[in-house]
């Protein structure tokens, strides 16, 4: 009885250790949570930036058109100014002079016109009764057209010497921005003196950016421009489709549009000139910056995204793992052709619309593994911006 007894109890330890290990190993092989993304398909715009500098839409060097000595500065530099605003004085004495001569030389050509007007008149009757010869007539009208003639030109060296007077005061010619000065009280300026640069004035209301295009990458935008049915181009992407990075690597609130391209691709270079503009409203942007103008260059329609972080490069190749409608993981090479947005491949070969590809849990998968594939919205993914 006592043999009995020891053998039931063993058989029950027996009974409950085999228990345990089969419960041990459902809970092993039971099947991982992965997280998994499903592969986008939509339009996917291509673009690529081109590094360019930025310009006023007018940007106006100002400087001396007589010679002289400065006298007076009139703005505060780096200031707005208006149109039509006194910026610099330039000593106005000997321009006062010259007027005066020219006025003197004016009075001077009146008098002898009045005389030789009172000469024809005198000289006329006489001719008409023969009492003085035609060459006396003669000689009297040609006195008097002379006498003309030299008051018209006193009048325009009066003219001349006023305008040069003028030039003594330098005006803003347009409302913007004004630099620092080049020049100060007591120096000499003016077009006798290595044409000197008093400041420069900027609009900035608008700014322009000049950028150069190598050839190849100029004739992808006339093709992809010129395949684009223009009502549809219309209605699809806006006139202002360019964005501009600036040196911080932050993009510029506003969007730009294109403005011109130059009329012909620099041999020595091999680019071509284009220009774009953007709304300055809040005077952010200054002449002289460099800054990353970002352009679309293509549409490739219904393309493959993925995120970035579901593929693993080594050596140049690239690959995914994939869970199938088994739900089992397979190891999948794949093509990308560019990034987008970031955060996404564009890819171009190895994936279909809607496979779902391993997005979390990497170090949990193999090939061949079967897991418990949870879909995730990478839309409301807020962990890659």
């Amino acid at each position: 009885m006592k043999q009995l007894t020891q053998a039931l109890a063993g058989l029950l330890v027996l009974t409950l250790f085999l228990q345990g290990c089969q419960e041990k190993s459902a809970q092993t092989m039971a099947p991982p949570n992965v997280q998994v993304v499903e592969v986008l398909q939509q339009d996917i715009p291509v673009t690529e930036e081109f590094v360019g500098q930025t310009y006023g839409l007018n940007d106006i060097a100002l400087q001396a058109r007589v010679d002289g000595f400065l006298e007076g500065i009139h703005f505060e530099e780096g200031r707005r100014v208006s149109k039509g605003q006194l910026l610099y004085t330039i000593e106005t004495e000997p321009y006062e002079a010259k007027v005066n001569v020219a006025r003197g030389q004016l009075a001077e050509a009146q008098t002898h016109l009045v005389k030789a007007e009172s000469d024809l008149i005198r000289i006329r009757p006489l001719a008409e009764q023969n009492a003085v010869s035609q060459s006396d007539l003669d000689a009297a009208l040609a006195q008097r057209d002379a006498a003309k003639a030299a008051v018209e030109a006193a009048e325009a060296n009066l003219e001349s010497a006023r305008i040069e007077l003028g030039f003594t005061r330098v005006y803003s010619p347009i409302n913007g921005i004004i630099g620092k000065t080049q020049v100060f009280p007591g120096d000499y300026v003016g077009r006798g003196f290595n044409n000197t640069v008093l400041n420069e004035v900027s609009r900035i209301d608008t700014i322009l950016v000049n950028f150069h295009l190598p050839e190849e990458k100029y004739l992808e935008m006339v093709r992809f421009v010129s395949i684009q049915d223009p009502a549809k181009l219309k209605a699809e992407r806006p006139e202002s489709d360019l964005s501009l990075v600036l040196a911080d690597g932050s993009v510029y609130p506003e969007k730009g549009k294109f403005e011109f391209a130059d009329r012909q691709v620099n041999a020595s270079t091999g680019t071509i000139l284009l220009q774009a503009s953007f709304p300055n409203p809040g005077g952010i942007l200054r002449p002289g910056q460099f800054a990353k103008v970002r352009a679309v260059i293509e549409v490739i329609q219904g393309g493959l995204l993925v995120p970035q972080r579901c593929v693993q490069e080594l050596q140049g190749n690239y690959n995914v793992f994939v869970v199938n409608e088994s739900s089992e993981v397979e190891f999948r090479e794949i093509e990308v052709s560019s990034s987008y947005q970031t955060r996404f491949v564009v890819v171009t070969s190895g994936l279909e619309p809607g496979d779902q590809v391993v997005y979390e849990g990497l170090q949990k998968v193999a090939s061949g593994t079967r897991v418990n594939p949870l879909v995730q919205d990478i839309s409301m993914d807020e962990s890659e911006n």
